[in-house]
């Protein structure tokens, strides 16, 4: 089982240090020392005191569920142009993207059609009684919260399959430079790698948003964030999420640290405080880790799915007002979510895809000191959702969705490109020369223009083409197809300034390039979970079990 991004009980014992955040799944201790308050509100965002170390937290709770639950049924809960309105009102919204860099969106499929990325946060904000009273000691009131829970929602270009992937809290990440549009404050990139949760006190989660693409590659459309009550809220409103335990169970240990959580063993229903107990417990599951956690998270979902789709809980219009009440108050999302409508015409995009379609997973991690990192299986996951590859392997035979270029590309000699050396893996050092060798290549075919740039070394796992622009892209492409690149690998991007091939690490050596066969197989060590799996059943630590 890969490593995971936990403390305690765990079956790695870790030492916690002074003024780091609490990793416990209990309250915070009433004597616990706060952390500076934040600022204020200011146009319906939250704001963290950026400056100051935020306090040591001892809960954590996933929001994915209400978060999905505000999606698939918020649209149908009121009536009437007045209501409509006011719930539209309640919506904060905040920036999407706070970092520098862009990534390309990805390339329509054969039927124009494209994929949906979608980034789910969970804040430990206490910033409202309700919050207060669900998150623990009151002197953590208005701290600058933490983006403990992260979920990267995928939906495929045809809307077929969905695939969740989980980050650990505490994996290690270059949070990049972020710029607050409110008031310009510029918090910088993170010096050397961070935990991932404090992206969200750099601005917001526009910069949670930008680490992830950052580290992913992965260009991200939306994000949504929920709080505390929202969990307790809309898990009321479906009438219970059926859950499932191995033995009898008691989420406590000898210093009170746990979520709480008891039940028997078999199979319950679970709902408002109880559902948040579940969400959150750690202690008590398989070896106490944040790994575990995710799996009863991904378990919690699959089985909310499941229910509102087969037995259509939530029909009565008080409950539905009720929940569409709390839910726009506990959400954040950015610009292009900010309407009842808006969120309701998400749902109807959501709701194309079978449970026996979605595939939950956990980013695949290791150890380093007592923090965790990115593993290559990561990787290969990151790189499955930026193809738009199913993760449960049922995929039909996808047609390219790259197109020869409308626009002519200009006579061969006529066409700058610059050549970059993107052969440096994890393991092995830059290939020497190959920028050369290809720039020779490329003038011998009658790219005169083509100029080696030796003074940057990247690493690329696939070589590519890139261009800025629309009226580059058939200059793009003829460099490409001289060379026997396949046109998937032509990508536009910001971040070049022309046409700029980069010699990946699937091209070390020699002169002729021959695209490498990917295994396009979910990595074992992702812990992947079918939505349609009713069978699943958390094992209960024999040390938290009771008679």
């Amino acid at each position: 089982m890969v490593g995971s991004s936990v403390r305690g009980e765990g079956t790695r014992p870790r030492v916690r240090r002074d003024g780091e955040p609490g990793w416990d799944d209990s309250p915070r201790d009433p004597g616990e020392a706060g952390g500076s308050g934040g600022d204020p509100h200011s146009g319906g965002r939250h704001r963290g005191g950026g400056d100051t170390a935020a306090p040591r937290r001892k809960r954590r709770v996933l929001r994915w569920s209400a978060t999905v639950l505000a999606v698939l049924i918020l649209g149908t809960a009121g009536t009437g142009y007045l209501y409509y309105e006011h719930l539209n009102g309640k919506i904060k919204k905040d920036d999407l993207n706070l970092g520098d860099t862009e990534i390309a969106k990805p390339k329509p499929n054969a039927a124009g059609q494209t994929p949906l990325n979608i980034l789910l946060i969970g804040s430990d904000a206490r910033d409202s009684k309700e919050n207060q009273k669900l998150g623990g000691a009151k002197e953590t009131f208005g701290a600058t919260p933490l983006a403990d829970v992260q979920m990267l929602l995928h939906v495929s270009a045809d809307r077929s399959n969905m695939s969740v992937i989980s980050m650990p809290r505490d994996t290690l990440v270059q949070i990049p430079k972020c710029t607050d549009p409110d008031n310009d404050k510029e918090y910088p990139a993170s010096n050397g790698r961070a935990m991932t949760n404090q992206s969200l006190g750099h601005g917001g989660p526009g910069c949670t948003v930008a680490t992830w693409q950052e580290l992913t590659g992965i260009h991200i459309d939306h994000f949504m964030k929920i709080d505390f009550a929202g969990v307790v809220s809309m898990a009321d409103a479906i009438g219970g999420v059926p859950v499932c335990v191995d033995a009898n169970i008691h989420s406590l240990d000898s210093q009170g640290h746990g979520s709480g959580l008891k039940l028997r063993e078999g199979k319950h229903p679970v709902k408002g405080k109880q559902a948040l107990q579940w969400l959150r417990t750690r202690y008590g599951f398989e070896d106490g880790s944040d790994l575990a956690r995710a799996k009863a998270q991904h378990q919690y979902m699959n089985s909310m799915v499941r229910e509102l789709r087969e037995n259509a809980t939530v029909t009565n219009p008080n409950k539905l007002r009720k929940l569409a009440e709390k839910a726009t108050e506990a959400i954040t999302v950015d610009p292009g979510l900010d309407t009842v409508k808006k969120l309701y015409d998400l749902s109807n995009e959501l709701r194309k895809v079978e449970p026996k379609r979605i595939t939950m997973t956990t980013m695949p991690n290791r150890y380093v000191g007592a923090r965790v990192e990115p593993t290559e299986d990561a990787e290969k996951l990151f790189r499955l959702v930026r193809e738009d590859i199913a993760l449960d392997g049922k995929d039909k035979k996808k047609e390219t969705g790259t197109k020869v270029s409308k626009d002519p590309a200009a006579a061969d000699g006529e066409i700058a490109v610059q050549i970059q050396n993107g052969t440096r893996t994890d393991t092995l050092g830059a290939a020497n020369g190959r920028a050369s060798t290809v720039t020779g290549l490329l003038m011998q075919k009658g790219f005169t223009r083509a100029a080696a740039d030796t003074s940057v070394i990247l690493s690329e796992d696939k070589t590519v083409v890139r261009y800025p622009s629309a009226e580059l892209e058939g200059d793009a492409q003829a460099v490409a197809k001289s060379l026997g690149i396949p046109l998937s690998s032509v990508e536009k991007t910001t971040n070049v300034s022309g046409v700029t091939l980069v010699v990946g690490a699937d091209w070390r050596e020699g002169t002729a390039y021959k695209a490498p066969k990917e295994d396009d197989s979910t990595p074992e060590s992702a812990e992947a979970l079918n939505g349609a799996d009713d069978k699943a059943c958390m094992h209960v630590n024999p040390n938290f079990t009771w008679s």
